[in-house]
C-alpha cells in the first residue's frame, strides 16, 4: 500500500465546479467505479459530500495509469491533480462539468467485493444493510439524512442558546420509577442487588432545574425506553429537550414555532406560517379519527347518529341505542378508484381496529349503489348522504359500534388508508398542528386503573383540578402535542409546581403517601422550597430528521439504529457475558436453551 506523505487534501471531492479549472487539487475517498476504455481510464471518485471523476490517458504518467487499471470499487485512494473541463459533460451530478487530470495517485486501502453495490437504489434487503452498517452508510441518500440530522442538532443548539436557553446535562443512570414505559435496567456493581435506570426522558432533572432557578433549560438528550419497535420507534432515541419557568402553554408553544420555522428555513428553504393550528383532543378525535391527525387531506369523520338511531338497521340503530355511534367518512373521488374489491379489502382492514364491519355507498354517475341502501327508507339514506356532503363520484364509508374508541380509530386508520391508495399524501407537504387539551387520565385495561396519558407531573387544567377525585374520564390536561403530518414530533405540558396538587396527582392514580413518597420523594420534597410555574416540551429528534428527508423509518436518519428484536444485526448485541462478570454484579442468571 502506499502512503499519503507528501499529499494533504485540499478540496473534497463535490465541492468542486467549472469555477476551479486549472486549479491544483488533493482529493480523497472511496472508488465508486472505474470505466476502462483502452487508452482511457476514468473513475469516479466518492466523499460524504459527493463524487468527481479522475481522468487518466496518454499524457498520464506511466506508472500512475497502470495503477488506475488495477482500481476496484470501494479502494480507498488519495489523487492530486489539475481540474479541467470536460469534453463530455454530465450536468445530473454537481461536478458534472469537470475532472481532474491526475498526477499522482496514492492506493491507501483494498477492499473485497462489498457484499451489496454502494449506492442510492441499492435493492438489497434492510437486514443485509444493517448487519454491514457502515457500508450502508457510505451510500448518499444515508449519508445526507445522517448530514441533515447534525444541521439541525446545530440549529437546535443556536436557535435555543440565542432566546435564553442554557444547555445542561442530565445523569444517564438514574432511579427506576416505573409509570409508564418500561425501564432499562443498570445494575450495580458496589451496591449489589439495586438498580440505576437509564432515563426513559429527562422529565424528573430538568423540572429539578427549574426550581434552581435555571429558568431556560436546553439538552439534546439520549432516551431509553424498554417497548416494543415500529417504523418510528427505536429503544434509544434522542430528544430535543427543553424547559421554562413562568410560562403558560402558548409561551412554550411560541418559542417552539420559532425554532420550527427557523428549521425548516435553513435545512430546507421552505417558509412556514405561524402560528401553527390549534385543535382540542376532543375535536381531533371527533373530525379525524386520532389526536395526531393528517391535516394534508379531508375524508373528516361526520357522526350520523342521530339520523340512523330509530331507522329499521339493526346494525346503525343498536350501537347508537347502546350508548355508541354510528359515524363516517367520505372518500371525495373515491367511487371508481375503489372497485368492489378493494372495498372488501377495506372491510377487513377496519376489522384489524376491532370494527365489527363496513358499510359502504358509491355514487357514480348519478346512480347510488350501497351495501345497506335496502334497509334504510329514502329519506335516511339522503339524509346521510346530505351529510357527507357526498358527490358524483365519491365513495362514503360507515362504521358503528358500542364503543366509541373503535370507531374512532377504525376510520381514523381508514381515512389514512384511502390516502395512501389514492396517492394523495405529498411528503413535501407540511401541515402542522397543535393538539391540546389531552385528558389527563386513560383507562389500562391491563392494570385495571386509571394511568396519566402523558406522565404524573402534567398539571391539569384550572377549572378541572376537582375532576382528580370526581371525574378522572373528565379530566384534562395543560398537555399538548406538536403534528405533522400524522406524526407527533414531540410532546410537552405545563406541570404541578405545588406539592398539594403533586400528591393529588398521585392519590388520584392510586399511590398511597408512602408510595408516592417512596418514589418521588425527591421531587415532592424539592417542591416545598418554591417552585415556580413552569412547562416544557420534547422533539423526538429522529422522527423530525425522518420527515424532513422524507424517508420512511427512523433507521434511515440513525447512524447504527437497532431492528424490530430491539437488537443490532453489526455488533450482535444484546449478547450473553462471562460468569464473572454477573459474578461481580451479585447476578444469577437462568438461561433457557434454544429449542432445536
Amino acid at each position: 500500500m502506499d502512503t499519503m506523505k507528501g499529499l494533504k487534501r485540499t478540496d473534497y471531492c463535490g465541492t468542486l465546479r467549472i469555477s476551479d479549472v486549472g486549479k491544483t487539487v488533493t482529493v480523497c475517498g472511496w472508488i465508486q467505479r472505474q470505466r476502462d476504455l483502452g487508452a482511457l481510464i476514468f473513475v469516479d471518485l466518492r466523499d460524504r459530500t459527493g463524487i468527481v471523476q479522475l481522468a487518466f490517458d496518454d499524457a498520464t504518467e506511466k506508472s500512475i495509469f497502470e495503477k488506475a487499471f488495477t482500481l476496484r470499487s470501494e479502494y480507498v485512494v488519495i489523487a492530486e491533480g489539475i481540474v479541467r473541463e470536460r469534453s463530455s459533460k454530465n450536468f445530473e451530478i454537481p461536478t458534472g462539468e469537470i475532472e481532474i487530470d491526475v498526477k499522482d495517485l496514492r492506493l491507501l486501502a483494498k477492499s473485497e467485493t462489498p457484499p451489496f453495490e454502494i449506492s442510492e437504489d441499492c435493492q438489497t434487503g434492510e437486514l443485509t444493510r444493517l448487519k454491514y452498517r457502515y457500508l450502508d452508510l457510505r451510500r448518499p441518500n444515508i449519508q445526507s439524512c445522517i448530514m441533515m440530522r447534525h444541521r439541525i442538532a446545530k440549529i437546535a443548539r443556536d436557535y435555543f442558546d440565542e432566546n435564553g436557553f442554557v444547555e445542561i446535562e442530565t445523569p444517564m443512570l438514574t432511579k427506576s420509577t416505573p409509570e409508564g414505559a418500561r425501564d432499562y435496567l443498570v445494575p450495580s456493581r458496589v451496591h449489589p442487588g439495586s438498580f440505576y435506570a437509564l432515563p426513559q426522558s429527562p422529565q424528573q432533572y430538568k423540572q429539578l432545574l427549574m426550581l434552581s432557578g435555571f429558568d431556560r433549560y436546553f439538552q439534546i438528550a439520549r432516551c431509553f425506553r424498554d417497548e416494543d419497535l415500529r417504523a418510528d420507534r427505536q429503544p434509544e432515541f434522542t430528544q430535543i429537550d427543553l424547559e421554562m419557568s413562568f410560562v403558560d402553554e402558548e409561551d412554550v408553544m411560541t418559542i417552539q414555532e420559532g425554532f420550527i420555522k427557523r428549521v425548516f428555513k435553513e435545512v430546507l428553504d421552505i417558509d412556514l406560517q405561524t402560528p401553527f393550528l390549534r385543535m382540542p383532543y376532543k375535536e381531533a378525535m371527533e373530525r379525524f379519527g386520532s389526536d395526531k391527525p393528517d391535516m394534508r387531506f379531508g375524508f373528516e369523520i361526520k357522526d350520523i347518529s342521530d339520523i340512523v338511531k330509530n331507522c329499521g338497521f339493526g346494525v346503525f340503530s343498536t350501537p347508537v341505542n347502546e350508548g355508541g355511534s354510528v359515524r363516517l367518512i367520505n372518500v371525495n373521488g373515491g367511487a371508481t378508484a375503489f372497485p368492489r374489491k378493494k372495498i372488501d379489502k377495506l372491510v377487513e382492514f377496519v376489522k384489524t381496529y376491532r370494527a365489527k364491519g363496513l358499510a359502504w355507498a358509491r355514487l357514480i354517475d348519478g346512480d347510488i349503489t350501497s351495501s345497506f341502501g335496502k334497509f334504510l327508507t329514502e329519506d335516511e339514506m339522503k339524509a346521510i348522504l346530505d351529510k357527507a356532503e357526498a358527490k358524483d363520484g365519491d365513495l362514503v364509508l360507515i362504521v358503528g359500534d358500542v364503543k366509541n374508541d373503535i370507531v374512532f380509530a377504525s376510520l381514523g386508520a381508514l381515512r389514512i388508508e384511502c390516502a395512501k391508495q389514492l396517492d394523495i399524501l405529498k411528503k413535501d407537504d407540511y401541515k402542522f398542528l397543535w393538539v391540546t387539551q389531552f385528558p389527563m387520565f386513560e383507562f389500562s385495561e391491563e392494570e385495571n386503573r386509571y394511568v396519566a396519558m402523558h406522565h404524573p407531573f402534567t398539571a391539569p387544567m384550572d377549572e378541572d383540578f376537582e375532576l382528580l377525585e370526581t371525574d378522572k374520564a373528565a379530566c384534562r390536561a395543560k398537555a399538548y402535542d406538536i403534528v405533522l403530518n400524522g406524526t407527533e414530533l414531540g410532546g410537552g405540558s405545563i406541570r404541578i409546581n405545588v406539592p398539594e396538587a403533586q400528591q393529588a396527582m398521585f392519590r388520584a392514580l392510586g399511590f398511597t403517601d408512602e408510595d408516592a413518597q417512596a418514589r418521588f420523594g425527591h421531587l415532592i420534597n424539592a417542591f416545598k422550597y418554591g417552585a415556580p410555574p413552569h412547562g416544557g416540551l420534547a422533539y423526538g429528534l429522529d422522527r423530525l430528521v425522518m420527515l424532513m428527508a422524507g424517508v420512511d423509518s427512523i433507521r434511515d436518519v440513525i447512524a447504527f439504529p437497532k431492528v424490530q428484536t430491539a437488537s443490532e444485526p453489526m455488533t450482535q448485541c444484546p449478547s450473553t457475558v462471562d460468569d464473572k462478570q454477573l459474578d461481580e454484579l451479585s447476578i444469577a442468571v437462568t438461561r433457557r436453551e434454544e429449542a432445536e
